[in-house]
This record gives C-alpha cells, sequence and structure tokens, in this order.
C-alpha cells in the first residue's frame, strides 16, 4: 500500500515550523511523527503538504492510497485499523478525519460517502505548537518503548553515577562520563555517537539525538529532547530542539520548542512563567491575534534558521518565526516575524541573501550547504511573512 502523511487543518496552528516543513515532519519525542508513521507502518511515505514544499517534499501518489492526518501520532490500534481499511472506508475520530483510501485523485475525494470506521483510542494529537512540548514526555515514553524493544543497551561507564538504569538506554559509540542520570522519573535515550560530557545532571524523560553533545554542567529537567546535531548546555526544562540547533551556554530555556539551525547565545534567558501566574497567550498566525494556551509555564518557540546574540532576554510566551536575528539589551515583543533583525529597539528586514549567507555558514559547520530549493523555500517564506514586518 502506497501511504501519504497530510498536513490537514492544523497546519496554520503549528507555524513557524510548518513554513519549512509538513506537519509529518515536526519532531516531537525521539523521533519525528513521520519517522513514527513509517516504523510503525513498515513502509516510506511522501506527503501533501503546501505548493511550495513540494520541491523538498514531494509527494508520490499511486493507483491505490492511503492518506493519513499527520497531527495524530500512531498506536497499536490505530495503525491496525488502518493498515486493515479498504476502498471507500474512512478512520475518524470525534468527526475529524485520521485516514482514508482512495483510487482516485485525493483532490476529489467526497469523505461523506465513505463508510466510517470510529477510532476510540487516545493517540497525541499535535495540534498546536505548544503540544510539541507539553505532549513531549509522553512521546519519549513511547518511542523508548518502541525503539528498545527486545534490544540491549550498550554499556554505561562506572564513571556516572544511575539512578533507575533499567530506564537507561545507550546506543552504540556514545560517550556518557561522570553525568548524573536520573531515570526514576521517565526514560532516558542516548542516540548513536552521541555525548555527555562531565559533570552533566539529566532528569528524564530525556532523549539525545545522533550526534548530539550535553556539554559540561549541564542541567537537563525532563521531559526533554534534541534531534540530531544538536549541542546543548546550561539550564533546560521541557525542552523541544528538531535538530542541528544550538542552546550550548550557561542560561536558561523552558518549555520552549526550537526549530532546525537555530542558536541561543550565551547567558540568555526565557521566561516560561509569568509574574501573576496568569495562562499564557501566544501568537497565532492564522487569527492575527494572541491565543489562549491554558497552560501556566510555557516560553519560547523559535522557527527555522533564527538565532540570538548573548544575554538575551524573551519573555514568557515569544513566538519567533523563520531566519530572525535577534540581539542587543532589554526584552524584545513577544512576537518576532521571519525575517527580522534587531532587538527591544525595533527591528529592520533580514534580506534574504544576507538571511542566506548566515545560514551557509552555519550549515557549512556541520558539512552541509544550502540548496537551490531551500533558498527557493525560505524566498517564499519572505514573500509569505512581508505583512507581519510591515506591521
Amino acid at each position: 500500500m502506497n501511504y501519504i502523511l497530510f498536513d490537514g487543518p492544523v497546519r496554520n496552528s503549528l507555524l513557524p515550523f510548518t513554513f519549512t516543513r509538513p506537519v509529518a515532519d515536526i519532531r516531537v519525542g525521539v523521533r519525528t511523527i513521520r519517522e513514527k508513521w513509517e516504523a510503525y507502518l513498515g513502509s516510506t511515505t511522501t506527503t501533501v503538504t503546501e505548493d511550495y514544499l513540494t520541491d523538498l517534499f514531494p509527494m508520490v501518489e499511486m493507483d491505490a492510497n492511503v492518506l493519513i492526518n499527520a497531527s495524530f501520532l500512531p498506536d497499536e490500534e490505530l495503525v491496525a485499523l488502518i493498515k486493515a481499511l479498504g476502498p471507500g472506508e474512512a478512520v475518524f475520530a470525534d468527526d475529524e478525519v485520521i485516514a482514508f483510501y482512495t483510487t482516485g485523485d485525493q483532490e476529489e475525494v467526497d469523505l461523506e460517502s465513505y463508510k466510517v470506521l470510529e477510532y476510540s483510542g487516545s493517540a497525541l494529537r499535535i495540534e498546536h505548537t505548544w503540544d510539541i512540548f507539553s505532549k513531549n514526555g509522553e512521546a519519549i515514553k513511547d518511542d523508548y518503548e518502541w525503539l528498545t524493544r527486545d534490544r540491549k543497551s550498550a554499556p554505561l561507564s562506572d564513571t556516572n553515577t544511575v539512578i533507575a538504569p533499567e530506564n537507561i538506554f545507550i546506543e552504540e559509540g556514545t560517550k556518557v562520563e561522570c553525568a548524573i542520570l536520573n531515570a526514576s522519573t521517565g526514560p532516558i535515550y542516548i542516540g548513536k555517537d552521541a555525548e555527555v560530557m562531565e559533570g552533566s545532571m539529566i532528569r528524564g524523560p530525556f532523549a539525545l539525538g545522533e550526534n548530539s553533545t550535553v556539554k559540561m554542567g549541564a542541567k537537563i529537567y525532563g521531559p526533554t529532547s534534541t534531534g540530531p546535531y544538536c549541542k546543548i548546555g546550561g539550564e533546560l526544562n521541557n525542552v523541544v530542539l528538531f535538530g542541528y540547533s544550538n542552546k550550548g551556554h550557561d542560561g536558561f530555556l523552558g518549555n520552549s520548542v526550537l526549530g532546525e539551525w537555530c542558536n541561543i547565545g550565551a547567558d540568555s534567558n526565557n521566561s516560561n512563567l509569568k509574574n501573576n501566574y496568569a495562562p499564557v497567550r501566544l501568537w497565532d498566525y492564522e487569527s492575527r491575534r494572541f491565543a489562549h494556551t491554558g497552560l501556566q509555564f510555557c516560553g519560547l518557540m523559535m522557527g527555522d534558521h533564527s538565532k540570538c546574540g548573548i544575554n538575551t532576554m524573551f519573555n514568557t510566551g515569544t513566538v519567533i518565526g523563520v531566519s530572525a536575528n535577534i540581539f542587543g539589551s532589554g526584552f524584545p515583543r513577544n512576537f518576532i516575524p521571519s525575517f527580522s533583525w534587531g532587538g527591544a529597539a525595533g527591528f529592520t528586514t533580514f534580506k534574504p541573501e544576507k538571511a542566506f549567507e548566515a545560514a551557509e555558514a552555519m550549515m557549512q559547520r556541520r558539512g552541509l550547504s544550502l540548496s537551490e530549493e531551500e533558498k527557493t523555500m525560505l524566498s517564499e517564506v519572505f514573500e509569505q511573512t512581508a505583512t507581519w514586518r510591515k506591521s
């Protein structure tokens, strides 16, 4: 069967992260949503997403296809329902389509004519940016169970202090020395060729991606996870880094999400709790206003290729778009549009050609380069977000 993951109605609620990727490529837990689905299905997937993203994330359509709403995370019950789908059948939960089988053009499907199979389970769903960190603990536990099933962890050095070692899994090629690992509050997963340096204190749930590094003396509270090639240090509490991003120095980051190719300058801090303890509101791109999260703790949402200088301070509930560069004293406003350059004193436009130079310099440090397709995609994001830079 050909499986296709589609963005669904929540795509705009997941901006700025979905400016540069389909919903399926959001990371929550150890793996991306796509990686979870492909593992459960035993099959590769492609994507229905925005037109300007299709060069980077193409769709493959065949005579028979099952389309899956990528905002839902898989579980055994849901996957069994989807694998059993036949022509003209769809899986729904509370009037929301999760998956459907089609033998024609997916854009011409009339779901009202379909036979409905109800899913009554409790699969996680990512509908808002803050779901990425607030549901990260459950996602880590689910991924940990899947990734470690019937496998044996690599040995852990005796230089470490370990609590609940049965909940710790170390992949081959890792370096973990003189660290404190407490997995009594949730599992700890250390990916292939990753390193945890001396003096680090880690409380699960925690997942460190392949080739990522926890720097010396880091204080990490779960649920926290990173994708591949990240560097983290200082104090982190309930944070998700998608990949290739750095928060490597002293300073606090809490209840936050960083996309790819982000960098947090030394001694930078974010607030994750308002002084009056009121629920936090976050900028919502779809409604063009600040939306209620219902959360008391909510920090920073930073889109791909955005960065901040040393000693930057972020207010509770700050949203930063794609390719923004923030620096200077004081608190910048809590919505910073894509391709903005500046800080509390004001912003100017970060021109795409200059943003590309910065991206190239950072990517070259990882032996990668910014492709022409990525430049075209980022240029489209620049055009789409112009209205917010003018306001």
